[in-house]
């Protein structure tokens, strides 16, 4: 009676929900096709609310059972099916396979997954939700989505009809679905599968971390030791392709244990969402008083802020270009869509390579993407097998993927070989990466490729102090007073804004620096300036957040002042004697 009245419940449901009209329309369509298939297969939307409202026992079995829900749903369309005369060359119940297909899931911590936490339950068989950034992906292969199996006994009457059908579940491997040691029911005799009516679905891995540990790609570190672990996403049939590196998504699947060379938990995809991050309100307090003291003009604000920026880092006053411009930077980031043109690349040439990088470092924990690459891995896509044994390609994110809509730093331009240096050329012209796959080493039958943009700043530093700088002949490629001779021209040039950090200038006071430096170094988490206390860290967290989702147009007077700029630089570059050699792209961002 309990099942009657859950299927009663399901049919209503389906009625209410308009999922019943598009099952008939589903139905037509293999109906009209008039091949006979081993398994029809069916996606069903669920609203988990609507279901609890109607039924609290179907709602508690799609939301713990979810694999008995899908039984009671098998049932009610197969009474469909045949009682509207909807597929004819259908047969058994079987053959039916319903593909629940979850809206949500209750806003309650007992079906959050979280990444960090150990053990992960991987037994229950349900639904849960969980919320990661992709770092890895593989290429797409085929798995079976269903086969028919027939008697190897010819005498046996199951060796014809469509009796023994094998659809794969959650947590099955392909061996689970296809092997040749099934055995009949009535005779016992070895089963063999028919071979064209196997169906074969689409299937790809992603790899996700939780967002949390991006903390430890930011070069931060708050004393406290963690351990992170990626997660193994299976994506089926349409998920596939939907999800990119680099996004950060919301999942509802369920956790299986896959058995490899080494036991690892995954999960089974059953639906995806692409996560957007809040817009702040606004900014704080001290940020709006400073804003109304300084809107007498349109620079006082910018400048201010520039002054005062990393105080904890370097004194007020100093660094004050660079700060700008590192603020500029930030600004440009974006959590939402991002134009690849709206990118602001910075090299900054410096002989105080410890006081810069330590600016650096404190700036990208302002943006939720600040990644500092890490010298042991790559910064652009690798390639490697994948370790599911599936024969498709895993193809690694790499940092600049990984920063997506924020900040890749990259250290010293010139620790890195020619190759890299020639590779991030290309990508800081084109903003964007394209990955070539060998078909024979990787097991393939033809060649691929793959392309991804790449939607984030990067920074880096040129070190003038360095010993190979020092001794290394100079060529006459001056940038006003700056050799960059190691470095090729046209990466240089790639950059959006080169900053020349020279501490013997005047903006740059020795004194001030070092007097901060020695009071860190006694008491590293001490304030020493009224703008640290007034404007803490988080201030300008909440400041670029809110800025750089603001949705800015030129006023009258800019684009005048643009437009006089672009008529005297033509002036300027097309002087044959006295012209300028101004870049294009030079020109863009300026």
């Amino acid at each position: 009676m309990s099942n009657l009245k859950m299927k009663e419940a399901a049919l209503i449901y389906l009625d209410r929900s308009g999922g019943l009209q598009k099952f008939i329309d589903d139905c037509k369509y293999y109906d009209d096709s008039k091949q006979s298939y081993a398994v029809y297969r069916f996606n069903i939307l669920i609203n988990p609310s609507d279901v609890v409202e109607l039924d609290a026992e179907l709602g508690n079995r799609i939301l713990h059972q979810p694999l008995k829900a899908a039984e009671v749903f098998q049932s009610v369309c197969f009474i469909a099916v045949k009682t509207l005369s909807l597929i004819g060359q259908l047969q058994t119940e079987t053959q039916i396979n319903i593909v629940l297909k979850l809206t949500h899931l209750p806003s309650l911590r007992s079906y959050g997954l979280d990444l960090c936490d150990f053990p992960l339950d991987y037994t229950s068989q349900r639904f849960y939700m969980m919320q990661g950034i992709v770092i890895a992906m593989t290429t797409v292969t085929k798995y079976t989505q269903g086969a028919r199996f027939l008697c190897s006994d010819e005498a046996c009457p199951l060796s014809k009809g469509f009796q023994y059908i094998r659809v794969h579940v959650p947590g099955a491997t392909e061996s689970a679905t296809i092997r040749n040691d099934f055995l009949c029911n009535l005779c016992a005799s070895s089963l063999q599968e028919d071979r064209k009516f196997r169906v074969l679905g689409d299937k790809q891995i992603v790899e996700i971390i939780t967002t949390k540990t991006l903390q430890a790609f930011q070069g931060y570190s708050n004393n406290q030791p963690f351990r992170f672990q990626s997660l193994t996403i299976f994506l089926r049939d349409e998920s596939v392709n939907k999800m990119n590196i680099g996004n950060e998504y919301k999942i509802i699947g369920i956790p299986i244990c896959v058995k490899t060379s080494q036991t690892a938990v995954c999960i089974e995809a059953n639906s995806i969402t692409l996560c957007n991050s809040k817009v702040p309100s606004g900014i704080s307090n001290n940020f709006r008083c400073l804003l109304s003291l300084t809107s007498s003009s349109c620079w006082k604000f910018t400048a201010v802020l520039a002054n005062i920026f990393a105080a904890q880092i370097v004194p007020p006053g100093t660094y004050n270009l660079l700060k700008l411009c590192l603020l500029m930077s930030l600004v440009q980031t974006s959590d939402h869509k991002k134009e690849l043109e709206d990118c602001l690349d910075i090299l900054i040439i410096t002989s105080d390579t410890l006081l810069v990088e330590r600016l650096l470092h404190f700036s990208i924990n302002l943006i939720p993407r600040g990644i500092c690459h890490p010298v042991s891995t790559e910064i652009f896509p690798t390639l490697s097998r994948n370790k599911y044994g599936t024969g498709a390609v895993s193809i690694q994110a790499g940092s600049a993927l990984l920063a997506k809509g924020g900040i890749c730093f990259i250290g010293d331009l010139a620790s890195h070989k020619k190759d890299k240096l020639e590779q991030l050329q290309s990508v800081l012209e084109s903003r964007s990466i394209t990955v070539y796959i060998p078909g024979k080493k990787f097991g393939g039958d033809t060649d691929q490729q793959m392309t991804f943009p790449v939607q984030c700043s990067f920074w880096s530093f040129l070190d003038m102090d360095s010993s190979s700088r020092r001794t290394a002949q100079k060529n006459n490629i001056l940038i006003g007073q700056m050799d960059c001779s190691l470095i090729p021209a046209n990466l240089v040039e790639a950059f959006g804004l080169l900053i020349n950090c020279n501490e013997s200038s005047p903006c740059h006071p020795l004194l001030p620096t070092v007097q901060h430096t020695l009071n860190k170094a006694i008491d590293p988490e001490r304030l020493l300036y009224v703008a640290s206390k007034q404007f803490t860290t988080e201030d300008f967290e909440k400041l670029l957040a809110f800025a750089k989702n603001l949705n800015v147009e030129f006023s009258l007077e800019a684009e005048r002042m643009i437009h006089g700029y672009y008529l005297a630089s033509r002036r300027i570059r097309t002087d044959s004697i006295y012209g300028s050699k101004l870049s294009a792209s030079a020109l863009k961002y300026l």
